[in-house]
Parts: structure tokens; sequence; C-alpha cells
């Protein structure tokens, strides 16, 4: 299979660098480019001469490709090259060994549930208002050590204002935490524990109020309809967005063909 592999380079934590699996994907036949600051990944993966498009990155790089893979009608490929990479864990690919997920060029096929947000294809979730604010707060303090985010984290989640008022379908909800996920999550409370299924149709929104958000309430449907009193403020896939006051939120069920390794 020809296949074409974008690569992050500023995604990679620790382990092989990207000039490693850019070596490692030309051994296997896989065409790849290594982004640069300037790149438009998206064009770029319109443009390949492919029979299967991936990206190597975290979790915030993955949505746009694949996007392009189900334009195209390619099958999409995830190596996992980020810090935290869910969606990877989910498909139960290793997240601490991205050159094996180079098997999936010429490995098995699935399909994956894909949400959309007005439109906008998300693989994992959409968070609404502590997790969104954490999000947002990362991305002036990239770089600092793990234990001192984590009490920042803390902090920022017990000084965020007691309750987030959103519409659901048009019931309000007071919330400190909302959000809406690509199939269920088992939910911590500073991180997303594993879902089970990536195929099962569903929406699932998770609110939880309280100083600390431990206590979760929980429905699903196939759509959900959110309203706010101005633009709101959330992450999508683990990145700050600000989205308009009306979202409409849908599932579509095993919208993406997915490769994985043999063994996966």
């Amino acid at each position: 299979m020809a296949g074409f592999l974008l690569i992050n380079p500023r995604s990679g934590k620790g382990g092989p660098s990207a000039d490693d699996l850019a070596d490692a994907a030309r051994e296997r036949g896989v065409g790849i480019r290594v982004l640069r600051e300037s790149d438009d990944a998206a064009k770029l993966a319109r443009e390949a001469e492919a029979d299967a498009l991936g990206v190597a990155g975290g979790d915030g790089s993955l949505a746009a490709i694949a996007e392009v893979s189900l334009e195209r009608g390619l099958p999409f490929v995830c190596v996992p090259f980020g810090t935290r990479n869910h969606f990877a864990r989910d498909l139960g690919l290793d997240r601490g060994d991205p050159l094996a997920a180079l098997a999936s060029f010429g490995g098995r096929e699935r399909r994956v549930d894909v949400g959309r947000a007005d439109g906008r294809l998300f693989l994992n979730n959409i968070s609404f208002g502590a997790y969104a604010s954490l999000v947002h707060r990362r991305e002036h303090h990239r770089g600092r050590r793990a234990a001192l985010a984590r009490l920042r984290a803390l902090l920022r989640t017990l000084r965020h204002p007691h309750r987030l008022h959103l519409s659901v379908d048009g019931e309000t909800i007071a919330a400190r935490v909302i959000l809406i996920a690509n199939n269920a999550y088992e939910l911590n409370l500073f991180e997303l524990g594993e879902r089970t299924s990536l195929s099962e149709g569903r929406l699932h929104l998770y609110s939880a109020d309280g100083v600390l958000p431990t206590n979760w309430l929980e429905r699903s449907a196939e759509s959900f309809t959110v309203a706010g009193a101005g633009r709101i403020r959330a992450a999508i896939d683990g990145e700050p967005e600000e989205l308009p006051e009306r979202i409409e939120c849908r599932i579509e069920p095993r919208g993406l063909r997915v490769l994985v390794p043999p063994d996966a």
C-alpha cells in the first residue's frame, strides 16, 4: 500500500525523534513529510498521491488529516507521537512505541465513529468549563515540569467560576465541567480514562458540579445542541477553541476507516 505520513516534529516527547520516525517510514515504502511551521497539513494530505493517509502527532494533530481521509475515501493511520495520545490508546496502539504503529500501513482495517461540532470533526471530545479553561491556560505555560503543571491544574480548577451555564437541548445545565465525548469514557478528576468502544454510535455528555468535579452525571444520544449567552470557550481534542453561541454536535457511526497493526 502506498502510504503517506505527515510528521509533527513539535509533538514528540522523548523516544524516537522525528528523523528516526521518518527513516523507519521510508524503509516501509511510506512517503513522508516532516511538517514545517508554514505548512498546511490538510492541504498536503489532499495533494498526496497515496492509498492511505497518516499523521504522527498528538491528539490535536489527528482530526484535520482524518477529515481529509474521509473526503478522499482513504483509510487513516494514527502514529502516537504526542503527550497524551488518547485516540491511539483507545485504538489499542502502544503509545510508547510509535515505530511499531507504522505497521498500520498495510495492516487491518477498522471502522470507528467520529463526532461533529457544527461540521467540524472530532475524534475524542469537546470540553467546556474548568477543563477547557485549563487547556486555554496551558497554551501560555508549555514546557513547564509535570508536577507544577498538575498543581496549577488543581489551583485553576478551584478558582474557576462555580458554575458554567449552558443550554443542552433546551435544558440549562449548571456545572463546573461539561464534556461531550465520541463514545463513552471512564472519567477521572484531571484526565480521561479509556473508551472500551469506538463504534457504539453514541455521543456521551458528562457534567459535574461541586468544588472538585468528581460526581459525574451522564446522558447519551446521537446528537446534542449546546447554546450559551455568547461565544463559548472550549477545547476540541485537547486544543483551545472559541465556538459560536450555538453548536450542533452529532455522531457519524463508523464513519472513519482506520488502519491498525495486524496484532493491535
